[in-house]
């Protein structure tokens, strides 16, 4: 993408970065190199382009890797197999034996399993800090601590964390600040921009949006960093197929559309929710009454299409609700354009029960796709009686 190209709008780099009209044949979507190895010009001499091996490096996921990082502003990105090996990938590059990372206390389950299941078994500590509490985070800082691991909003209730005040935080440790940017996406919010050093994503979600793909991203402007991931990666051989790589790229393209409609239902539904006589909370960033509304506000777009609530009858009401419901499917994952309702404490988040992270058991999370609005306000009505 030329240098001019790069000052376009988010909806323009994301149809544009990375994808030039193909050389050799015109072709104006970039191509799916289904091949694990590239011819050489005699031993060591590689063709124009430096591909040798899929492992290594493939074009249609270098494509993918230029529009992400675009669309993030970074400098560089990787693709990976799926969010939890760029989670790896991650952790493994920043903290050794010994070593202690501070994590939401209401981390994504299967964060919170890789740091204190496999992580652990390494050496590695780990404190659980509400952090949209700046006070707390600064407090739970070690001289160990080598990261602060952030997702703003959470999984799965939606708190918000300051990340520009993280930043600060963390820097002042000479830490690193890792933000999972998987339920905003780059078009809603902006990490690096405010001072993140790592952006993680799983593009299985909303970059990748029609639930059909699975993956991973990391996007960082630190040489260094950026080298070292790619150093493991090759290594360890966590990257995504060329055909994988393409769906994502695909997805890419009509992000900011869907993130938009996202947004619109989403807004909604939270609606309906907040005056219906069973619903007992409502967690959404862009209730004036969330706790992060402002932080969100500001470095936010918009608020997105995650909703999480709980419901008056405990555990056995929630698991009615998601039982009742014929538009939502009953389905882990999110971010696709079909909408999904799950119960976090027996699904996604299963793995928290018993700690200090375990989710309400009357909970229920909805995945707000991009179907009619009144159809969707009208199912979840129905379901909660």
């Amino acid at each position: 993408m030329t240098d001019s190209a790069a000052r376009h709008g988010f909806e323009t780099r994301a149809i544009h970065a990375g994808q030039e009209p193909d050389p050799h044949t015109g072709s104006v979507i970039v191509p799916i190199y289904q091949t694990s190895t590239f011819a050489q010009d005699g031993v060591g001499g590689l063709r124009a382009g430096g591909y040798e091996y899929s492992r290594t490096a493939n074009p249609t996921r270098t494509a993918l890797e230029e529009c992400l990082a675009s669309l993030e502003g970074g400098r560089h990105a990787l693709a990976f197999a799926s969010g939890m090996a760029a989670s790896d990938i991650t952790l493994r590059t920043l903290v050794r034996p010994g070593d202690h990372v501070i994590i939401p206390d209401d981390a994504y389950g299967g964060t919170f399993r890789l740091v204190d299941k496999v992580l652990s078994q390494w050496g590695v500590e780990h404190t659980p800090v509400h952090l949209s509490d700046v006070d707390a985070v600064r407090a739970a800082v070690r001289p160990e601590t080598k990261a602060i691991w952030v997702e703003t909003p959470t999984n799965p209730l939606l708190g918000i964390a300051d990340i520009a005040a993280l930043a600060g935080i963390a820097h002042d440790a000479e830490a690193r600040l890792v933000v999972d940017n998987t339920f905003a996406t780059p078009y809603l919010q902006s990490p690096l921009g405010l001072g993140a050093d790592i952006v993680l994503h799983s593009t299985t979600k909303y970059l990748g949006g029609h639930s059909d793909v699975v993956g991973g991203a990391l996007i960082t402007s630190d040489d260094e960093l950026h080298e070292k991931f790619a150093f493991l990666r090759n290594a360890a051989g966590s990257v995504p197929g060329p055909f994988d790589s393409w769906l994502t790229l695909r997805g890419l393209k009509t992000l900011a559309v869907r993130m938009d409609r996202h947004s619109d239902n989403a807004e909604r539904v939270v609606e309906a929710l907040v005056s219906h006589p069973k619903v007992t909370r409502v967690y959404y960033p862009g209730l004036v009454e969330h706790a992060g509304h402002e932080v969100a506000a500001k470095q936010m777009r918009r608020f997105g299409g995650m909703v999480s609530f709980t419901v008056a009858g405990g555990e056995q009401a929630a698991l009615d609700v998601c039982a009742g419901t014929k538009l939502f499917t009953l389905a882990e994952s999110l971010g696709g354009i079909e909408s999904l309702i799950e119960h976090p404490g027996k699904m996604t988040h299963a793995s928290t029960a018993g700690s200090a992270l375990q989710v309400p058991d009357d909970l229920v999370r909805l995945s707000v796709g991009i179907e009619s609005a009144d159809d969707l306000v009208e199912d979840l009505l129905i379901a909660l009686g």
